[in-house]
């Protein structure tokens, strides 16, 4: 459905473009040996590369590139064999070297695309223009001192992979979808976790409006947005403002603002810079990247199963449906669970229990599937005792409850509270019997043509066998006296 924003002079058409900066998971930063861990004490990360020292060389790191050609393939983009790196040239305080070391006119990774799936079930295709791989710059801190800022450099020199997207994203929930979708890559790639709340995945958002049919207006780049939701946000609120502008008779000028959530607005930074103001030119310290076919198709014959792939796998092989196996496939550790639970049980009984109890005891405990009590095997455990007729589903939620609150397995809390279900045809007659003789008013309204008692005579038989009657045999034991 094509989203629209409503001005005085009619709907205007939102064009959204996307710069995903995400951190590569390494153990050391892009030119040199120091560690590219997350956190640390300020300025211990560090090497006299990072700091800018006179005469230090950088050196590339051939994970970090091998992880960059990792994301292009996951991507289905274009692998170039030759790149080369630029400098940057732009001041900040953080940045000792007075340049940034990135690639410009030579990326690493060119076209590609990524498929998303909208809440009505719509996909698209939405273009990738290149991803290139550049160090990020340190961090200063303003709030440490009433007179003087404070400079980090543990992040200095940190590998970062810019993903840019064409133009081709039309609403907020396009680009939730969009954002979604890539961190879900990279995470099964294993090439950046996709921390947005740590900085090691952010967006900078280029937003403009047009009238169908008409080329592209001046676009606007809000920068470092750090949550999918303040993302569609920012652009809500960034397409309106261009709106009444452009309506007022005035024109956006293209610049760099900052989205503010707190009061739902952007504000302005900066004029944007063109290309010439950074004057980039190939750094003299670092050959050109050549890698060679081989070993790309060596990276490419080692990449896990990917969502999309997962995700077709899970309906064909489990036959479960495609909204509930994009649910299990959201993330690689939900999908390795669920896969060891449904193995040689019913995939779909699997499913439902996944999906339903068990996520919904992690929300209200606050845990994850790592920290869960109780493991794909414990699971998988209590779903054979309900398949072979040890319990029945209403005693397994009570089971599942105690597997929650003590870690014990399912087979150890029905034999220590007794919970095996009833499957005593004698016993269940006995009580069919029993419940029919305390309600004769029901039964005699069930047989003037009630057919809607039955459930209520199901209910008081559970209910008087404590919940451990095997319901199918108290339906039949029922209708055959009914």
């Amino acid at each position: 459905m094509t989203y629209l924003i409503e001005g005085r002079d009619g709907p205007w058409e939102l064009v959204v473009g996307l710069e995903v900066h995400a951190q590569v998971i390494s153990q050391s930063k892009l030119f040199s040996g120091a560690s590219a861990s997350y956190g640390g004490e300020p300025n211990t990360h560090v090497s006299l590369v990072d700091a800018g020292f006179p005469g230090m060389l950088p050196v590339i790191n051939r994970e970090c590139v091998a992880q960059a050609v990792r994301t292009g393939l996951g991507l289905k983009a274009r692998v170039n064999l030759e790149s080369r790196f630029d400098r940057k040239n732009y001041f900040y305080a953080d940045l000792p070297t007075g340049y940034q070391i990135s690639q410009f006119t030579h990326p690493i990774i060119g076209e590609g695309a990524i498929e998303i799936e909208l809440a009505d079930g719509s996909t698209r295709m939405i273009g990738i223009t290149r991803l290139h791989l550049e160090q990020d710059a340190g961090k200063s801190m303003h709030d440490q001192d009433p007179a003087r800022s404070f400079i980090d450099l543990n992040r200095a020199g940190v590998a970062l992979m810019e993903i840019v997207s064409e133009p081709d994203i039309r609403s907020p929930e396009e680009a939730g979808a969009y954002l979604r979708k890539l961190r879900m890559i990279l995470r099964y790639l294993g090439t950046c976790d996709g921390n947005m709340e740590e900085g090691s995945m952010r967006a900078d958002v280029n937003v403009s409006v047009r009238k169908a049919g008409e080329p592209f207006r001046t676009r606007c780049e809000i920068k470092n947005v750090n949550s999918i939701r303040y993302v569609m946000q920012a652009i809500e609120v960034e397409a309106v403002r261009q709106v009444e502008i452009w309506e007022s008779g005035g024109s956006v000028d293209q610049e760099t603002r900052l989205f503010d959530p707190a009061r739902s607005e952007t504000r302005s930074l900066r004029s944007k810079e063109d290309a010439h103001d950074y004057r980039y030119f190939p750094d003299p310290d670092l050959l050109p990247l050549v890698i060679e076919e081989a070993w790309v198709q060596d990276l490419a014959a080692h990449l896990p199963e990917l969502p999309d792939a997962k995700r077709q796998r899970f309906q064909d092989e489990y036959g479960i449906p495609r909204y509930d196996a994009g649910v299990l496939v959201a993330e690689q550790a939900t999908a390795d669970f669920y896969e060891t639970v449904a193995r040689g049980r019913d995939p779909r009984l699997a499913a439902n229990w996944v999906i339903g109890d068990f996520f919904a005891a992690l929300n209200r405990t606050g845990r994850t599937i790592q920290d869960s009590p109780i493991s794909a095997d414990a699971l998988g455990g209590m779903l054979d005792l309900i398949t072979d007729g040890t319990i029945n589903g209403k005693i397994a939620k009570d089971v599942f409850e105690e597997m929650l609150e003590s870690g014990e397995s399912a087979a150890e809390i029905v034999e220590r509270k007794g919970l095996r279900q009833v499957t005593d045809t004698g016993a269940i007659d006995a009580a069919v019997q029993a419940v029919l003789d305390k309600n004769p008013d029901k039964l005699a309204e069930y047989r003037s043509g009630k057919d809607k008692l039955f459930g209520f005579f199901v209910g008081q038989v559970m209910k008087a066998m404590a919940g451990k009657g095997n319901p199918a045999l108290v339906n039949e034991a029922l209708k055959k006296v009914l």
